[in-house]
């Protein structure tokens, strides 16, 4: 479209047109500027990848340590690394104490790992990133402990530089590759037309873009047949007017404010987004939100808090507690506590309900006691409140799994330091965890001859143990073999909820007697004191959002480097799986929930045989995600992904939209996404989802009024070549300058007003839709541009024809010579019907089938008022219409501007027919919407099938056999 306005205003100016030359020229540096305005932010992905790698490393090189820089690491170097270092390279681990790494960018998972050099895999068997232990990775940073390992990769060739390489390589689909029955002609051809296609745009871009670039290339041809019909009927003679009617008649066909008000509309349309927590990176993405089917979304962070909360804690022979509705997870004020005498695994096999009460045991138990004693003590974290603003806000120190022990004890009224206080407690000493061992012991008492052990850890290290437990008076008993499988029993349960199950154990000490700075000896013979189970709980609005993403017709997929119990029963829980998983077949619920392993090991071919796409993809790697989004795209569905970490930056680029987190992404995941959320909230997305669709909405509305205009204006630009004066030429029904100022002054912002339009109340409740270019709005786009072509050129004739004797004068396109002042009239009477007409159709369009005077048949209110309402909703569009109504009249009286420039003259009662055309427009719309909604009620009959996947987006899944499911 900017092409043709180049190449117009450079013959404009070669035929020393200077005014229609000076116009054009205004356009064009509108619509370049503009678009330089929105994109001269250059993309710095590669750059931030850079920025991660480690500046130096310690080695060991001809038997002796060495500090050199990252870079100049090799394969085969041994790399020392401690707490606070930041890996720069691969490295197998080969020694370690303690050794935990920050994996986050990498894999996505908030938790340090715990690395075990010892671990061995076998060679045939798959293993993710992050479950290997034995490694740890480039960028990663080291939080406790130290290591020791063998440089085994460098560069691009390390797991995070194989990100940047995908990255690199993200939008490198140019080159088409010789093989499978491609020859080198074929390849090269292919590759060509390829180049041309992106160079034009119709291959690359949102639906939107690609659409509007296929327009473009069609207006151009249709400009440039219109200008050579132009010349040809004025028998190829091209003076100087011809050469401008030429031209104008080409521009005609050319929506050129089309640039300016889309990039205007979305600049707007990003700075609302701003106050909704989301700051657009690329405007263009937000008109693509509005076509989105599918979502696929990190867990850790966005559908979930990013905070650990303790969820149930089982003590046997007492019962389990329950904690709910707690969206504060370091407030220990907020929530509650249930309390079931059942154990987890006694609920999970009963038929009924869970029994839960709300009426908690008083006073606790012995046993829940020494449980709390054991919570308190064998923890070093911290919760306090602190000031913020006017209000008080709980905040956290320490490991996350502690601060959730700690806060559940302070729930449950015994608050750390009171509780040693209180009881004149002194630490005697600790035993810090130890991946070896997977487990922590503190020693508190009030003096060494009366100190109690308190340890924590994973369940298995904590039954090795223990000999004892409590039985139901509190007394200590053999823990027998029966017992330990209850207690497995019951970890199995939690863990199959999402939880991450601790143990908890005690024993008594003399510590003036004992040796109790031997681990070995006082980590022997302890009493088993009970479970508690953990988890990342999701934010409270998120079940709610994924509920509001179903109706409106959005799929949610969650890709997340977690177990897949943990994955399943968080996907549970905020609505992305069915609660009664147990109500479908089991190659259904595999078909629902994966692994990334099962899923990559499926070829592209079977991944398309699935009959839908997996809901949950569990222990995610990078490719893993990748391959979601291309599956997704084979389908032909138009997706966003979400992603924090560094590992999410290749599928946040291959996604028709990427969706970073502002709070704790890393600046990869920010500068390869689209938007970024400054809430890290997946509710955000809906605000970006709606915005997006309000966009495609009124998108739709000002390309229908731009391209009405075009169609209208090129039909009484063609029709008016039939008049013909003395000298044989024609005579132009519209001045070349008057179709300009129609283009720029009168099309230019009512559009921008109609993108600005609100967004419907049901918005949400539609299905995605990318499609602009309807049928229905093409048929819209002929029908009112044929009849404002219709209207505007009877005005045109009755006054020429019907007030004179159609005599037409000579030289009228030069200026006004003699005999011209009729020709000059009847220009001035359809310049005011053509600025009226398209200025009605501005409001015509702000529905495609609703009356004018009711857009809003619910309205309570008379239909005057409501459209009065309705009106003064979108001011700037008011506004725009009168200014532009107004504006006629200087320019058809003002002396030089009219005769000089416009080639049109003053009127008198001309008025009354533009006035009355204008009428006679207005009233053959609003009768071509009657006809539609008479004989169009159809199309308006909801779809059956998407209800019923609305009211219950799982039901496509109830109707799979075993036969049209694969074995996955």
């Amino acid at each position: 479209m900017v092409l043709v306005l180049i190449i117009s205003m450079i013959i404009a100016l070669a035929i020393k047109d200077w005014i229609s030359g000076g116009v054009i020229a205004f356009v064009v540096f509108i619509n370049v500027f503009v678009g330089f305005i929105q994109e001269v932010k250059a993309e710095k992905t590669m750059g931030s990848l850079r920025s991660l790698s480690s500046p130096t490393a310690v080695v060991i090189r001809d038997g002796s340590t060495h500090e050199i820089n990252a870079e100049d690491l090799v394969p085969g170097d041994i790399v020392f690394i401690k707490v606070g270092d930041t890996i720069p390279a691969d490295l197998r681990l080969f020694d370690g104490m303690n050794l935990e790494t920050d994996e986050a960018l990498l894999t996505g998972e908030s938790l340090p790992v715990s690395k075990d050099p010892s671990e061995v895999y076998d060679d045939d068997e798959p293993i993710p990133v992050g479950d290997r232990l034995n490694m740890a990775y480039s960028s990663s940073v080291v939080t406790k402990g130290r290591g020791t390992g063998v440089v085994v990769a460098t560069g691009l060739h390390t797991e995070i530089g194989k990100i940047a390489d995908s990255l690199k390589n993200a939008d490198d689909k140019v080159f088409i590759k010789m093989g499978e029955g491609v020859s080198f002609f074929q390849a090269s051809w292919r590759t060509t037309i390829n180049i041309i296609m992106n160079v034009l745009g119709v291959n690359v871009g949102t639906p939107l873009q690609r659409k509007l670039s296929w327009l473009a290339i069609i207006l151009f041809w249709v400009a440039v047949l219109f200008a050579i019909v132009v010349m040809a009927t004025q028998k190829m003679n091209v003076t100087k007017s011809v050469a401008i009617y030429a031209i104008c008649v080409a521009l005609s066909m050319i929506p050129s404010s089309l640039v300016v008000v889309l990039t205007i509309t979305m600049a707007i349309g990003a700075q609302v987004m701003v106050t909704k927590n989301v700051i657009v990176r690329k405007l263009d993405s937000l008109e693509a939100l509005g076509g989105i089917d599918d979502i696929c979304s990190d867990k850790t962070g966005t559908l979930t808090m990013g905070k650990m909360i303790a969820r149930k804690l089982w003590i046997p022979n007492v019962g389990t507690y329950s904690v709910t509705n707690s969206p504060d997870v370091y407030n220990p004020t907020v929530g509650d506590v249930l309390f079931s005498t059942e154990s987890p695994q006694e609920m999970a096999d009963s038929d009924e309900e869970p029994k839960y009460s709300s009426n908690l045991p008083q006073p606790p138990s012995t046993l829940f006691s020494k449980w709390i004693e054991c919570g308190v003590l064998a923890n070093i974290s911290k919760i306090y409140t602190k000031k913020k603003e006017l209000d008080e806000v709980w905040e956290a120190q320490g490991d996350a799994t502690e601060i959730a022990i700690n806060v559940f004890c302070t729930r449950m009224g015994f608050v750390r330091d009171d509780y040693i206080s209180k009881n004149s407690l002194e630490h005697f000493g600790e035993f810090p965890f130890d991946s070896s061992v997977k487990r922590m012991s503190s020693i508190y008492g009030r003096d060494k001859a009366s100190a109690t052990v308190y340890t924590k850890g994973a369940v298995e290290r904590i039954l090795d143990i223990c000999t004892t437990y409590f039985d139901e008076k509190g007394n200590k008993v053999s823990l027998t073999d029966k017992d330990r499988h209850r207690i497995e029993l019951n970890m199995n349960n939690l863990s199959s909820e999402g939880l991450r199950v601790l143990a908890f154990a005690r024993k008594d000490i003399n510590c003036g007697k004992e040796d109790y700075e031997n681990r070995e000896k006082v980590e022997t013979g302890l009493t088993f004191l009970g479970l508690i189970g953990i988890y990342d709980p999701p934010r409270p609005e998120t079940r709610g959002s994924v509920k509001l993403c179903h109706k409106a017709g959005i799929n949610v997929h969650m890709l997340t480097g977690d177990m897949l119990g943990t994955a399943r029963a968080i996907a549970q829980e905020v609505g992305i799986l069915p609660h009664n998983l147990f109500h479908y077949s089991e190659d259904v619920v595999k078909a629902m929930c994966m692994t990334a392993n099962e899923f990559d090991s499926l070829s592209d071919d079977e991944i398309d045989a699935l009959p839908v796409l997996p809901l949950v993809i569990a222990r995610c790697a990078p490719q893993t995600k990748v391959r979601m989004i291309d599956a997704l795209h084979r389908r032909g569905k138009f997706c966003a992904m979400t992603g924090d970490g560094v590992n999410d930056s290749p599928s946040l680029k291959k996604a028709d939209v990427g969706i970073a987190m502002g709070l704790n992404g890393s600046d990869v995941a920010k500068d390869a996404s689209d938007i970024v959320l400054t809430d890290d909230n997946f509710a955000s997305i809906l605000n970006a989802i709606e915005e997006g669709r309000r966009m495609s909405s009124n998108i739709q509305k000002f390309v229908l009024q731009l391209l009405a205009e075009n169609v209208a204006q090129a039909l009484y630009l063609l029709i008016g070549l039939a008049f013909i004066d003395e000298n044989g030429f024609s005579v132009f029904p519209l001045a070349p300058v008057e179709v300009l100022w129609i283009i720029v002054v009168t099309s230019c912002f009512p559009a921008m007003g109609l993108g600005q339009e609100k967004a419907s109340d049901d918005i949400l409740d539609l299905p995605p839709n990318s499609r602009i270019f309807t049928r229905e709005m093409i048929v819209d786009m002929f029908v009112y541009g044929f009849w404002m072509a219709v209207c505007c050129l009877m005005v045109f004739v009755i006054i020429v024809f019907g007030k004179g004797d159609g005599y037409l004068g000579i030289n009228c396109n030069e200026g006004s010579g003699t005999g011209c002042k009729l020709v000059f009239q009847g220009r001035s009477g359809a310049f005011a019907a053509f600025t009226w007409c398209a200025l009605l159709l501005a409001w015509e369009c702000l529905h495609m089938r609703l009356s004018f005077f009711r857009m809003r048949p619910e309205s309570e209110y008379p239909w005057y008022q409501s459209l009065a309402k309705d009106l003064w909703d979108n001011k700037f569009l008011l506004w725009s219409i009168l200014g532009a109504f107004v504006s006629v009249f200087p320019v058809i009286y003002i002396p030089v501007i009219n005769d000089k420039v416009f080639l049109h003259g003053p009127i008198d009662y001309e008025w009354g027919l533009a006035v009355a055309f204008t009428i006679v427009f207005f009233a053959g719309c609003e009768a071509w919407k009657w006809v539609k909604r008479i004989y169009l009620r159809k199309a308006e009959v909801k779809n059956p099938e998407y209800e019923l996947e609305r009211s219950d987006p799982f039901q496509k899944y109830a109707s799979f056999s075993k036969s049209n499911t694969m074995d996955v």
